[in-house]
């Protein structure tokens, strides 16, 4: 009898630290979805057991995966992301803390590629044939039939901009300016104003793109109101 209560207890406790793995993970999967506009997938620390952090209402070490389909209106953007020391309390003015926050982004070279096609209509050609990178010049390379473009990513209003150094437009009226402005455009609304103070730290070209990391430290996570935000997003924590 003892052995057969003793299995029950071990089998009821596994099921309520899966469920409640599910109903954790589900909460910031959401949170995360409704902020990038992608699938996320979310693990937290095997110790101490979820049971305990859930009733705690404290949660040591969160690790998050985007998709990587896209990140807002940035195709082929990537996040991952490290939460640590997340604390949920209700009160009036929050819905808790985050200790710290840690972020990385990734942008394939195509992902660039398409952002542009399908943000900038006015861009398309120079982005018609390929995009290459240069990471020890640190720039990116957009070329066209005609016309190219030489782009070099870096942190601006805390995200990031793709500043233009070079640009030929042989097939094209547009001028240097109007061509930053709509890049400007694309990457304030993909980089830029996230929720917990969430801002761009470095930025690198690599071989495949880029990498940038994020960051935030003893974040308050925003509490609902009536009116539709981005920081709504977080609050349903």
């Amino acid at each position: 009898m003892t052995l057969v209560l003793a299995i029950v207890l071990v089998v009821v406790v596994a099921g309520a630290e899966l469920l409640a793995r599910h109903l954790a993970g589900s909460k910031v999967a959401q949170a995360v979805q409704c902020e990038v506009q992608d699938r996320a997938s979310v693990s937290f620390a095997s110790t101490p057991p979820l049971l305990w952090q859930y009733i705690s209402s404290h949660y040591p070490d969160i690790s998050i995966q985007t998709a990587g389909n896209q990140v807002r209106s940035a195709k082929g953007m990537k996040l991952s992301i490290d939460v640590k020391d997340l604390r949920l309390s209700d009160s009036n003015n929050s819905k808790g803390t985050v200790g710290a926050l840690n972020a990385t982004i990734t942008w394939s070279s195509d992902g660039i590629k398409k952002s542009i096609q399908d943000a900038i209509p006015e861009l398309g050609s120079f982005v018609a044939s390929k995009v290459t990178t240069d990471p020890r010049a640190g720039t990116i390379e957009l070329k066209g039939v005609l016309d190219s473009a030489t782009l070099k990513p870096q942190i601006a209003n805390n995200g990031l901009s793709l500043r233009v150094v070079n640009l030929t437009a042989l097939g094209s009226r547009m001028s240097t300016d109007t061509v930053q402005k709509h890049l400007d455009d694309l990457t304030s609304k993909a980089t830029q104003n996230y929720p917990l103070g969430i801002h761009a730290e470095t930025v690198k070209v690599n071989d495949t793109g880029l990498s940038a990391t994020f960051s935030t430290t003893n974040a308050t996570i925003p509490v609902g109101s009536s009116s539709q935000s981005d920081q709504d997003c977080f609050s349903g924590l």
